[in-house]
């Protein structure tokens, strides 16, 4: 029994990944879904499409690997952040759709909390700045709005989770109401430093802490799974959020290491230490990882649409079928968009704007653009938007000397070596790009001493491939005042 079963839930996708006790990949299912856009700017799910899709991967990638529950030692979860939902505590039935983390539907209500002079407060709080991203808003909004939500709450039945507490309360069939420090630091309810949900955030929002899940270490103990899921009893044992869990798999365990994760969204992380670091660019201070209640902090600044671009261009524009075209489309183009921006803004800007009303802006057409130069503009937004979070967290003083890149799109060799020159620093793709899946199984290993520590658990990454910078200055620059400009249109 040394093999984890890691599940990564993310924004479009479930995907379950069985590695070995060195950390070597076994078998690895992805099952993709949709969401649901009931209103501008608003995102939602199915929980029950979230706990199916990771129930049928986890099966799937045991039948893949030739392995039962039983070979099983332990399992890990990592998930998207932030995507809100609450349920019955007696019956397990969600009472609303998950409202995903892209979700702005909040948008006045956070705009009243600034004009209430809460900013400060829920910085040194919660490290975070006031944005309808976060769960706490999320929540507040659900108990506002669907009156079932209030009736229960008021009885002390409700249950609130970010998707790894829902995952964790269905595999041990009510067993275990729980979540990690890591996750619990994305909710603007928890307060950071006193590793504890915040009394008056709580207050200010009405939200009753009965509902809230315990928090804990992200490597310890967080419940069975029940024998009827995967055949056998499983220890869950390893937690974090999506970009948490990519930090420990992109083995950034020292101050300063910088990983950067392209998947639904982009999301820059550098670990700080163990004293938050409250950032003047409005980037976020959080909680990397918190190991026998020590709790170790990073500074993260997040894009919202990176990979969602793409899908973008696959299935409202069809000018791509498949996500791997782009790169020969930007190398048709010689690698220039031919004067054309896109600022994905489809759901607002996040850091270092933090814009929720911003929109989507495609500029610099002409008659001659064509269809590889909105693919090309697409791949270099991302890289755009990668320098606003470099260039913000080296005025906080955390230089990045060079960058660990992970997630789907960066099998992408011009996207890797683009970004190189963009930032102006090595850019670092590892063997294995699936980071986030193998931190959760770290953690997981951890949990159950499989792995002795951190030190051994870094020895698990390994160096595939370095794009070195090879742009000259001039171009960079030229290429970077375009794409000020075109986000100063967007923000308009």
């Amino acid at each position: 029994m040394s093999h984890i079963l890691a599940i990564d839930q993310g924004t479009s996708s479930s995907r379950v990944i069985i590695f070995d006790a060195q950390g070597r990949q076994l078998a690895a299912v992805a099952h993709e879904f949709d969401m649901r856009f009931p209103a501008d700017g608003w995102v939602e799910q199915d929980p029950e499409v979230l706990w199916r899709t990771s129930l049928i991967a986890g099966r799937d990638a045991l039948d893949k690997a030739g392995l039962t529950g039983a070979d099983i030692a332990a399992i890990g979860i990592t998930n998207q952040r932030e995507t809100t939902l609450v349920w019955d505590r007696n019956t397990g039935k969600t009472l609303h759709p998950a409202i995903v983390w892209q979700d702005r539907r909040t948008a006045d209500r956070c705009a009243d909390m600034r004009a209430d002079g809460m900013e400060q407060d829920v910085a040194r709080r919660t490290g975070l700045v006031i944005d309808p991203y976060f769960s706490g808003s999320k929540l507040a909004w659900l108990l506002e709005q669907v009156p079932e939500a209030a009736r229960l709450a008021e009885r002390g039945d409700l249950c609130f989770g970010t998707v790894d507490s829902y995952l964790i309360w269905r595999l041990t069939k009510g067993g275990a109401h729980v979540t990690d420090a890591t996750n619990a630091s994305r909710t603007m309810l928890y307060d950071i430093r006193e590793q504890a949900w915040s009394a008056p955030l709580l207050d200010y929002f009405g939200i009753p802490a009965s509902v809230l899940p315990q928090v804990r270490d992200s490597a310890g103990e967080f419940g069975v799974a029940d024998p009827e899921w995967f055949g056998a009893p499983i220890p869950i044992l390893g937690v974090a959020g999506d970009q948490q869990a990519a930090l420990i798999g992109q083995a950034c365990f020292e101050p300063g290491m910088v990983k950067s994760t392209y998947g639904t969204g982009c999301f820059l992380m550098t670990n700080t230490g163990t004293e938050p670091v409250l950032s003047s660019q409005q980037l976020l201070t959080t909680i990397a990882y918190q190991l026998d209640g020590q709790a170790t902090y990073a500074l993260e600044g997040s894009i919202f649409s990176a990979g969602v671009a793409v899908k973008w261009l696959r299935d409202q524009l069809g000018l791509i079928t498949e996500a791997h075209e782009t790169e020969a489309a930007a190398r048709r183009t010689g690698g220039d968009a031919g004067g054309v921006y896109l600022v994905p803004a489809f759901t607002g800007l996040g850091a270092p704007h933090w814009a929720p009303d911003a929109r989507g802006l495609l500029c610099g057409m002409t008659l001659d653009t064509r269809r590889d130069h909105l693919i090309t503009a697409t791949l270099a937004s991302v890289a755009y938007q990668t320098v606003e979070l470099v260039e913000a967290i080296g005025k906080d003083g955390a230089d990045v000397g060079r960058l660990r890149v992970d997630g789907g799109m960066v099998v992408n060799d011009w996207l890797c070596q683009f970004l190189a020159d963009m930032i102006d620093r090595p850019v670092e793709r590892p063997v294995n790009v699936e980071t986030t899946a193998l931190g959760a199984a770290v953690l997981a290993a951890l949990g159950g001493s499989l792995v002795a520590d951190l030190a051994t658990a870094g020895r698990m990454w390994g160096l595939e491939q370095e794009f070195l910078p090879a742009m000259g200055p001039s171009r960079r620059e030229q290429l970077l005042t375009g794409w000020r400009t075109a986000v100063e249109r967007s923000l308009r």
